[in-house]
């Protein structure tokens, strides 16, 4: 499976990486007939006509949409002071499952800067090894402040650290798009809690144990899987 940013006309152009990747490494040849997608939302069949390592061209064949699934999961979080950890988050979350990912700069963020163009890689680079071919939509950082004050049609939800809280599993409803905002390293203050709260946020737990924001936002994804069906445990068959 390759990707593309260049599909128009019948005619797809693979970029200098996937061309290398397609011609070098995996050494097919014009007349070859290989699967690619792209960010339209579907999977082209096509053939190789320009075997070039630095600009792979192809005829397309055939096309089918890419499975959309019912079930819609956005997740607004703090980069990591560690942007590898960040990064980390985004590739595993691609892998089980996103709809959406916002990065999202808090009181206590400690990184501002991302590289999105790395991001965006990232992303391409997990969709293929897991053949999860619907693209998520990654958005630009933004404040905190800003963000809460967006509108959504989603069940909203704060995720931090205080018992009480009901459980994220509990405010999930089959076929309901979620949004779930999960702070930095040293969690959201007390005044953004109460903000998110006054803007509908449904204040959640993720559980017991104290988890760094990246392993929060794979928790989340993997409750999300499990409550909504994706893994086959369907709380409302």
């Amino acid at each position: 499976m390759f990707y593309s940013e260049k599909i128009e006309n019948e005619i797809c152009v693979l970029n200098s990486e996937e061309s290398k990747h397609c011609i070098s490494v995996l050494r097919h040849r014009t007349g070859d007939i290989v699967d690619v997608f792209g960010r339209s939302g579907e999977i082209y069949t096509a053939k190789i006509i320009n075997d070039s390592t630095k600009e792979c061209v192809l005829n397309v064949i055939d096309k089918k949409p890419v499975y959309k699934r019912p079930e819609f999961l956005h997740i607004a979080i703090a980069p990591t002071k560690n942007v590898d950890r960040f990064e980390w988050f985004v590739e595993k979350a691609v892998e089980i499952g996103i709809e959406e990912i916002t990065p999202l700069f808090s009181e206590h963020s400690e990184r501002k800067v991302l590289n999105m163009e790395r991001i965006d890689k990232i992303v391409v680079s997990a969709m293929k090894q897991s053949l999860n071919l619907s693209f998520p939509k990654i958005n630009q950082p933004v404040e905190f402040k800003d963000f809460i004050r967006m509108k959504s049609t989603a069940q909203k939800c704060i995720a931090y650290c205080e018992e009480k809280n009901i459980t994220f599993a509990e405010t999930i409803a089959a076929r309901k798009p979620v949004l779930s905002m999960i702070g930095p390293e040293g969690d959201f203050t007390k005044q953004e809690v109460e903000a998110a709260i006054s803007k509908g946020f449904i204040p959640v737990s993720l559980g017991r144990n104290r988890l760094r924001t990246e392993t929060a936002g794979i928790v989340s994804c993997a409750i999300f899987q499990c409550v909504t069906g994706r893994f086959g445990l369907d709380k409302s068959k």
